[in-house]
């Protein structure tokens, strides 16, 4: 969608063509899900984690900034969302009636890994603090410059670009390990570990 289209729709959705907004969601929808997917691991969790995001956008829509792209803001929001979720999660595990239904829908789950990751990159990825899954997701699997993960994060482009070259490395050992292999082995697998040579 361009730029400009996006400001129109934005304009006919604050002025109470609300059925527009629906043109932003399915532009925006796949990379929304693929993004909360991977910050969570679950796809039911990332289901209603999008919506979620889209809620929020439409809500505070008239609060949003057209000096940042959207794109950005919406991501802002997803990152926080997905943080939400995780921390209700870790309040799950200390209250005894409160557990996560552990069933998936593997035809997803297979169709989305298949594409980025393989099981290696998958539990280098878990070990992984979530800030540091966040900024390898954003900068690898979205393909979001250091300015926008900056705007989507609140920190600066070279504190993030120090960050990455920390956590690429950080990366880059645990997935050697997991795969049995020198640090030069790299280079079969799904292709997400190539972004990090």
């Amino acid at each position: 969608m361009a730029d400009i289209d996006l400001h129109q729709t934005i304009t006919e959705v604050l002025q109470g063509a609300t059925d527009k907004f629906e043109k932003i969601v399915h532009f925006y929808q796949k990379s929304i899900f693929l993004y909360c997917y991977h910050m969570l691991g679950h796809d039911s969790e990332a289901e209603d984690c999008g919506q979620e995001v889209f809620l929020k956008a439409y809500r505070h829509l008239e609060k949003y900034n057209r000096e940042i792209p959207f794109g950005a803001w919406l991501y802002k929001i997803a990152y926080h969302q997905c943080i939400d979720v995780i921390r209700r999660r870790k309040l799950a595990r200390y209250l005894p009636f409160f557990y996560r239904d552990e069933k998936e829908n593997k035809h997803i789950d297979q169709q989305i890994e298949t594409h980025y990751f393989d099981e290696f990159v998958h539990m280098a990825m878990a070990k992984l603090t979530v800030e540091e899954r966040n900024l390898l997701l954003l900068r690898c699997v979205e393909e979001k410059s250091y300015q926008e993960i900056s705007l989507i994060l609140n920190q600066s482009s070279a504190t993030l670009r120090k960050k990455y070259e920390r956590t690429a490395a950080k990366f880059r050992k645990h997935y050697t390990q997991g795969k049995g292999v020198g640090p030069y082995g790299i280079g079969q697998g799904s292709g997400f570990e190539k972004t990090f040579s």
